[in-house]
């Protein structure tokens, strides 16, 4: 379940592609499919095990074209143990509002990204995000978790203070809002639960149903993500200075 639109941030073969925060390392697995030498980076020693795992199965299975590659470190986001200007993309997919420090992570990203390189952020939505937080003080108050609710035009204002210039913006994952509206009214850790069950097994169905059901889940989701979309996502690219264009 992809939250960043490939088709509005294009991987180029070659492109080095930092994925901050990588989590479960569906981003950056994508990424090594479309040929960008990506490294995906979290602090969660476990996670980066299994993405690493993932992609030494994935090339033995030849799922990445020649030319690509992919390591995965365990690293700081607040630190990053890169040089300056080393990356021609970077994407943080729904890591921001974890951070205390959100304009130093920014900080840091702009410091890695090379000039006139794009970089792709998304966080949740406020209202799906507000609903949530109204509706299970478990949802939130949990070691690492979400600390900020973003507005949209709140996140863009940060983007521009780091020096970045945003140039698009979109909502993701509308299915998944009332998902988790459910579970906060039922409880966050209750899965058992009937209407959890049930509509856990719709998301099943979008993923791995019929091509009918998931061009009817595609469509639905499309038509719903402007109004209770889970995700922000926003896109900007970082200027070339004068000295970089000549």
């Amino acid at each position: 379940m992809l939250t960043v639109d490939f088709s509005r941030f294009p991987i180029a073969p070659g492109d080095r592609v930092l994925d901050l925060g990588c989590g479960g390392g569906r981003h950056a697995f994508e990424v090594y499919r479309r040929g960008g030498r990506v490294v995906a980076l979290d602090q969660n020693a476990d996670e980066i095990r299994e993405v690493r795992k993932w992609f030494a199965a994935m090339e033995l299975e030849g799922e990445a074209p020649a030319g690509a590659s992919a390591v995965a470190v365990e690293g700081d986001a607040l630190n990053l143990p890169f040089p300056d200007g080393s990356f021609d993309k970077i994407i943080i997919s729904e890591v921001m509002e974890h951070i205390p420090d959100d304009k130093g992570v920014l900080a840091e990203m702009v410091r890695v990204l090379k000039p006139g390189g794009s970089i792709a952020i998304t966080v949740p939505r406020w209202l799906p995000e507000q609903i949530c937080w109204a509706l299970s003080d478990a949802y939130h108050e949990v070691e690492g978790g979400h600390i900020r609710i973003y507005r949209g035009d709140e996140l863009l204002e940060k983007m521009r203070g780091a020096g970045l210039t945003p140039h698009g913006t979109h909502h993701a994952h509308a299915l998944h809002s009332p998902y988790w509206w459910i579970k906060c009214a039922v409880g966050v850790d209750n899965d058992k639960a009937l209407p959890v069950r049930a509509y856990h097994q719709l998301l099943v169905w979008d993923i791995v149903g019929t091509p009918v059901i998931g061009k009817l889940t595609r469509l639905t989701e499309k038509a719903l993500n402007p109004v209770i979309g889970k995700s922000f996502v926003a896109y900007a690219t970082k200027p070339r200075t004068g000295q970089d264009e000549e």
